[in-house]
């Protein structure tokens, strides 16, 4: 069965990793019980931004 989230639209983003840093981030989401896709996007929400200063 599918679920279907609404109000998220979601697009594939291919990154080129050394074999090492997949096994690691593999690993580490393993550990965690996640995916490798909620390990990136919780660092992703974590990035601060520097606030906008255009006019």
């Amino acid at each position: 069965m599918q679920l279907h989230r609404i109000g998220m639209n979601k697009e594939n983003f291919t990154i080129r990793l050394s074999l090492k840093r997949k096994n690691k981030l593999k690993l580490y989401a393993q550990q965690k019980d996640k995916t490798m896709t909620q390990v990136i996007e919780e660092m992703i929400d974590k990035l601060k931004l520097e606030k906008d200063t255009g006019g």
